[in-house]
């Protein structure tokens, strides 16, 4: 992620070390592990009428392997069996953007930065 940080501002690692450790959520964060490997990790937040995806990370040597598919189908699971939409945020420049399009997304706002993307239960 720091490839879309530096692209948008200029890189300053206290200002990052900072703002990560301000909005990491603990009891929100998972490790994402695949054959005893940790591969990645995910932070939700659930709220009364949705489930906020606030981060999905695998590694860029775990990428395109459907690792990431397969802990998002995890979370849309839960988000229909709580009755929840399920929501999250997207740098406008991340590649990801076209990942959650792919998987049903909608684009429901945007600020300067990031898109709000939801997926409403059927």
């Amino acid at each position: 992620m720091r490839w879309i940080i530096e692209r948008l501002f200029s890189w300053d690692e206290q200002r990052e070390n900072e703002k990560f450790t301000a909005q990491f959520n603990v009891a929100g964060s998972k490790i994402i592990v695949v054959n005893g490997q940790d591969v990645g990790w995910l932070q939700t937040q659930v709220g009364q009428d949705a489930l906020w995806l606030q981060s999905l990370y695998v590694m860029p040597s775990m990428q395109r392997r459907g690792i990431g598919t397969e802990v998002l189908r995890l979370l849309m699971e839960r988000a229909h069996s709580e009755r929840k939409a399920l929501t999250l945020g997207v740098v406008k420049i991340n590649p990801a953007l076209q990942f959650y399009e792919r998987h049903g997304f909608k684009i429901t706002h945007q600020d300067e930065y990031k898109f709000y993307m939801r997926l409403d239960q059927e």
